[in-house]
């Protein structure tokens, strides 16, 4: 057996390595979802004994929200700890918000902010707007806009209504980016469209501002980009598949 059969064979062997851990993954989560936290945790556990992150993460969130287990949230962040240093977003992103809130850890802004820059690096979108927020007001860093907007954006085309409200209101008062009521209009709709109350309500007084010719191309815009975000958004739950 040459080193090419030999190498094949590995890759075949981590390739469907994986594929079982992912379908372990998967059940667990049905689980959990369902309310069936004994179930979710026979599944979770072959994968905690082998350090899989994405296992740390889901059993961190069960001690964190006390799902079947007594609520504990020092073992939360200890596993939240452990898939975080394998770079899971997820995971760091919690723990930003334990630093963020000083529990049970130690309150540090600089810290959260640093998780923070990392989850939302890795493409999250709640961490995105968190990051803009913290940009915006300088939470555990310094104060910019133009950056608070750029993040808002980021999570806003990942269909995250709050950035979309934020990012309405950034270009209506014209902070970390040209002032535009057009945009604002865009964004408060497509939000509004998301389910997000208050954007509806700035839509609203987005338009008493705008004659009839603006309301339209307005309109125009904020559906085709609807439609695109919503595309994308497809075709990202299919490769999550």
């Amino acid at each position: 057996m040459n080193k090419f059969t030999l190498t094949s064979i590995a890759i075949l062997l981590s390739t469907a390595s994986l594929a079982t851990t992912a379908a372990d993954l998967k059940s667990g989560i049905f689980e959990l979802n369902r309310g069936q936290f004994k179930a979710a945790m026979e599944e979770f556990q072959p994968l905690l004994e082998e350090g899989y992150a994405p296992a740390q993460y889901q059993v961190g969130l069960m001690h964190k929200n006390g799902w079947g287990m007594r609520k504990d949230l020092k073992t939360a962040h200890k596993l939240f700890t452990l898939a975080a240093d394998q770079n899971y977003p997820d995971a760091q992103f919690e723990l930003a918000l334990m630093y963020t809130e000083g529990e049970p850890v130690k309150k540090d802004l600089k810290k959260a902010f640093e998780l923070t820059k990392l989850a939302a690096k890795k493409g999250l979108a709640s961490a995105q707007f968190n990051l803009g927020v913290m940009y915006a007001n300088a939470t555990g860093t310094y104060r910019d806009n133009t950056k608070a907007v750029r993040e808002y954006e980021k999570a806003a085309r990942q269909n995250y209504a709050l950035a979309q409200f934020n990012l309405a209101l950034m270009h209506f008062e014209g902070k970390g980016t040209e002032k535009s009521l057009e945009q604002s209009y865009v964004w408060n709709t497509i939000a509004s469209r998301n389910g997000y109350g208050p954007a509806e309500k700035s839509r609203v007084l987005d338009e008493r501002q705008m004659g009839v010719k603006a309301i339209e191309k307005a309109r125009e815009k904020a559906e085709t980009l609807y439609q695109n975000i919503r595309a994308q958004e497809e075709l990202r739950a299919k490769s999550d598949f």
